[in-house]
Parts: C-alpha cells; structure tokens; sequence
C-alpha cells in the first residue's frame, strides 16, 4: 500500500497541477456494480507533499467533520488491501487554482458541511450529505464563484441543478436493502423522492457522478486510475 501511494504521489508530481480530484476505493459495493465508494481533492502543498481534504464521517461522534490526509494516509484508507483502486482526474489549470483556492478556504468548506451524515443522501436535499456530496457542493462553490454565506450548501445545489448535474441512479434492486435503512444510523430515506424509492432506484453522490459531471463540464480533464493486486501495479490513463 506504501508503494501504491509512492506511485500515486509520483503521477500527482509529475503533473504539475496544484488540485485535482482523488477516489478511492473504500466500501465494497461490488452488489451495487460499483468500484469506487470515496472522493476528495488532493492539493500541493508550498513545501511539496500532496493531502487531501475531504468529509469523513466521526463515528466516534456520530458526526460528519472536514479531514485533512496526508495521501499515503488516504491511499491506505481502502477497506480491502488486496485490491485497491485510485482514481485522480487532472484539471485544466484555471479550473484546478480555482478548486484548490475553494478547498483551502476553510470558513467557506465548514459552510458547505452538512450537519447530519448520510451514506445514500440525495444530492439536492439539505437534510443530509455524505462525502462525494460535499465535493459536488465545493465544485459548485468554486467554479460558480459563490460568496460565502449561511446558505451556501442551498446556492451550490442551485447551481448544480442548473449546470446541470444529474446523477445516474444506483438500481438498490431489492426491498429489504431499503428496509435495512431503518436499522442502520447511516442510511435515510426521508430525502429521497417517493417515485426513486419506489423505483428501487437512489440519485446519490459517487465518485463516478462526481467525474462524470467533471468531464462534462470540462472535457480537457484527464483521468488516471491506479490499481495493484498484491503483486504489481497497473496505471491506466485517459478515461
């Protein structure tokens, strides 16, 4: 894992970018068809060495909190060791200082951090927000310029309706899943509307609606993905 993040640190060099966005694969949600489960903006430091600000969930405190990760840190924070994946999308240099000025705000990040934390939040409810939410918030905020205020999370999920984000749902396929939410602290339903619920299908925040959305917008973004199995690592460029 420590090599997997040298690798990692050495493509993020190499790129002489200031701020791109980093994922990983966390959670294993293969049952859902999906690879990548956690997001956040990775950013060069004056001194050189790369982090990453992101949203974590405190469970601990049963709260979300903003993270600051050195990128081994966030390289080994992938559930299962034996097969891991990184992705990182490289901006075209105006958006990247743009999203690194954003992310580095700390005032303007706190704003965009939603009080109560959930895994399946809806993107475009303030009752909840789970962490590639709030990266889609901070996009927003970065590159619709928005001013800082108390209803800044509203004014970015405003604005990724116009622009317009639209996230492909993920097909839950099964009743008792959505039953499970009544049991599991980090699972809601309340935000979603009534027809997704009923469609067994859920608009969430992933990883993959976050680049999806990025290479819309921005065409010229690169991608890179990373991954290893124990024995050697394999790196993948474009998309």
């Amino acid at each position: 894992m420590l090599r997997l993040a040298a690798i990692v640190r050495d493509e993020l060099s190499a790129s002489g970018d200031g701020a791109v966005l980093i994922s990983r694969s966390g959670l294993d949600l293969s049952r859902f068809r999906i690879r990548y489960s956690h997001a956040g903006v990775a950013w060069r430091g004056e001194d050189g060495a790369w982090s990453a600000r992101q949203l974590y969930y405190a469970c601990d405190e049963g709260r979300p909190r903003i993270y600051d990760q050195g990128l081994a840190g966030f390289v080994m924070g992938i559930d299962d060791p034996a097969l891991s994946y990184i992705s990182i999308v490289r901006l075209p240099a105006d958006a990247a200082r743009t999203l690194r000025r954003a992310a580095l705000d700390t005032p303007r990040a706190l704003h965009l951090l939603g009080a109560t934390y959930s895994a399946n939040a809806y993107p475009f409810s303030l009752r909840y927000q789970n962490c590639n939410q709030w990266v889609m918030e901070l996009l927003a905020a970065a590159w619709g310029n928005l001013a800082d205020s108390d209803d800044l999370r509203e004014r970015a999920q405003n604005w990724l309706r116009q622009a317009p984000y639209a996230p492909e749902p993920v097909d839950v396929g099964s009743h008792a899943l959505i039953f499970a939410s009544n049991f599991v602290p980090i699972l809601h339903l309340d935000d979603h509307p009534e027809e997704d619920r009923y469609a067994l299908k859920l608009r969430v925040s992933l990883p993959s609606t976050v680049e999806a959305f990025v290479r819309e917008q921005l065409p010229e973004s690169e991608r890179i993905e990373l991954c290893h199995d124990g024995r050697q690592v394999v790196v993948h460029r474009g998309w």
